[in-house]
């Protein structure tokens, strides 16, 4: 990574237990845009068949070293990095960090007190803060000259109410941290950002965004904060994900771990990652690959109902916590490009007056609910790394860095 003085620019990185995805972003820009000049992901780092993909390209295979593929996927990055510097220097490195606890409700630069902190919260997000965190010290280490932001999946929520946060669990467990945190906020917080500007005032009533990936939740924003969400204490509640169960009766894990005797590490890799639609249709995660066999496939078709059902089971939720719902947006993977996803999640939630246009909705238009429809609907792609990136901007002014 050699710098030079011919302009700055701003690193993303969003570490995952087996993933980074990078993107560079053009820091003197003003305003910073919001397509990166580079991006791209190195992706099953942990496991046997590595890959890489640029700007959107094909998969190309990388071969990673067993005993250290993160530092090794960091230094593939390092390499790509130069060629795309072109005379340009960094100055930041920005990640996406799933958990800042209660202590952490804004971005933040990183020094050792930082990540000691942010170390004690991997109980709190196991399967993704560290990773992270790897990432982060790991450029400690080798570049310690450069200016580390870390931006948390959990701030957007810090709005909620207390009511919303506390779980019916002795006091003592609130008093200790334990409570309901909400994640997916850098897309809710872009998400805030980009409806004010697409739709002004109609976006800062009862607003319910479904951020609809692999991961997947929804959001009430009431003036464009969060007032409600599905994810809680952990990325497992809420909505039936790909391979995570989502809301479910905690007797359930109990038994499971007293009448099954699984022990606590099976029981976590089930719910994590054998669970949600993949659990159910033994056979894949993507509804795409569902909605292929769904006529020929019982438990595809039962994958795909019990997801719609959940969707249906949370959405009317927080829309009681609303007392209303305005507006509807859809937005990641499922959300952004699975028009017979939305189409059937509006299906059922025409009691509240959504009204579909099909043909708007097959476009994946910006708009996809017709003009009697009570609730408007829309699809709002998100992009996290440009809130990074511009969260890091706004922490690296001079007179930021001399606080």
């Amino acid at each position: 990574m050699n710098d030079t003085e011919n302009g700055e620019v701003i690193l993303v990185l969003n570490a995952g237990s087996s993933s980074i995805k990078f993107a560079l972003f053009d820091a003197t820009c003003s305003p910073l845009a919001r397509t990166p000049l580079w991006r791209g992901k190195v992706d099953g780092i942990t496991g046997p068949n590595s890959v890489v993909s640029e700007n959107g390209g094909d998969d190309q295979p990388l071969t990673l070293d067993e005993s250290h593929p993160y530092h090794d996927a960091l230094g593939y990055i390092r390499e790509r990095l130069r060629t795309q510097l072109v005379g340009r220097s960094i100055r930041a490195i920005a990640h996406r960090v799933v958990h800042g606890g209660i202590k952490y409700s804004k971005p933040v630069l990183i020094d050792t007190q930082v990540l000691a902190d942010l170390k004690s919260y991997i109980p709190l997000a196991p399967l993704h803060q560290p990773f992270a965190l790897e990432s982060i010290e790991i450029l400690l280490q080798t570049r310690p000259d450069l200016p580390q932001v870390v931006c948390f999946d959990t701030a957007f929520h810090q709005t909620l109410p207390d009511v919303e946060k506390i779980l019916p669990l002795p006091w003592s467990a609130w008093e200790n941290g334990l409570r309901r945190y909400g994640f997916h906020g850098l897309s809710y917080c872009y998400q805030s950002i980009a409806l004010a500007e697409r739709y002004g005032d109609q976006a800062r009533g009862r607003t319910l965004v479904a951020h609809l990936g692999s991961g997947a939740s929804l959001c009430g924003m009431q003036d464009l904060k969060s007032v409600a969400t599905t994810m809680g204490f952990s990325a497992l509640d809420g909505l039936m994900m790909g391979s995570r169960c989502g809301a479910m009766d905690p007797g359930a894990v109990i038994f499971l771990m007293e009448i099954w005797k699984l022990s606590l590490e099976r029981v976590s890799h089930i719910l994590y990652h054998e669970s949600g639609l993949l659990g159910i249709s033994g056979i894949s995660s993507d509804p795409r690959e569902l909605l292929k066999v769904e006529t020929t496939e019982p438990r595809a078709a039962m994958a795909l109902a019990l997801y719609l059902r959940r969707f249906i089971h949370e959405a009317g939720a927080l829309v009681a916590a609303l007392g209303g719902l305005d507006m509807l947006v859809f937005t990641a993977g499922i959300g952004e490009h699975n028009a017979a996803i939305r189409s059937r999640m509006c299906a059922g939630l025409q009691y509240l007056g959504v009204e579909l246009n099909e043909t708007a909705n097959q476009a994946n238009a910006s708009v996809i609910s017709t003009p009697a429809s009570r609730v408007k609907v829309v699809v709002e792609p998100t992009n996290e790394e440009w809130v990074t990136a511009l969260d890091a901007l706004r922490l690296t002014e001079p007179a930021n860095l001399q606080q």
